[in-house]
């Protein structure tokens, strides 16, 4: 059975090397959806019964490992030296180094890795993420998908 949940973000970036207009300081309205798969908890009496995993835990799960940190924050290539040296001069800017530039397609591999740990087999039910999807903007989008390079 798979499950998904949908949250949304605000983030700046910029993609240093890119010849057009991301080149420059921008931000998005970043949606992700994360897939689950898993088996349905069918024990009686508990909460989960009935459901892959509860969609307020999965949200809960998201938040604390990845949303609330990229959240407001701008997104920052650790190889864009000129960039990070400004937000470091800005008093308590919140960035976020990353080891790739910033495209939709990295940043949707960062999110899966670091999804994919938090959400390892919780319930006994072989939990597993399988899909992110992170929306750059509504009309874009790039799938990290579990088993794909």
């Amino acid at each position: 059975m798979l499950i998904t949940r949908r949250l949304e973000f605000d983030a700046g970036h910029r993609i240093p090397s890119h010849k057009s207009q991301c080149r420059h300081l921008h931000g998005h309205r970043y949606a992700i959806e994360i897939t689950l798969s898993g088996e349905i908890i069918t024990e009686p009496g508990i909460s989960e019964q009935g459901m892959v995993m509860d969609y307020s835990e999965v949200k809960r799960i998201a938040k604390e490992v990845l949303v609330d940190k990229w959240d407001h924050a701008f997104l920052a290539y650790a190889e864009d030296h000129k960039l990070l040296e400004f937000l470091q001069s800005l008093e308590d800017h919140k960035t976020v180094v990353l080891d790739t530039p910033p495209t939709a397609e990295n940043l949707a591999l960062t999110a899966f890795y670091i999804l994919d740990e938090a959400y390892q087999d919780r319930y006994g039910n072989h939990l597993r993420l399988e899909q992110v999807r992170l929306f750059e903007t509504p009309n874009c989008w790039a799938d990290a998908v579990r088993g794909q390079p």
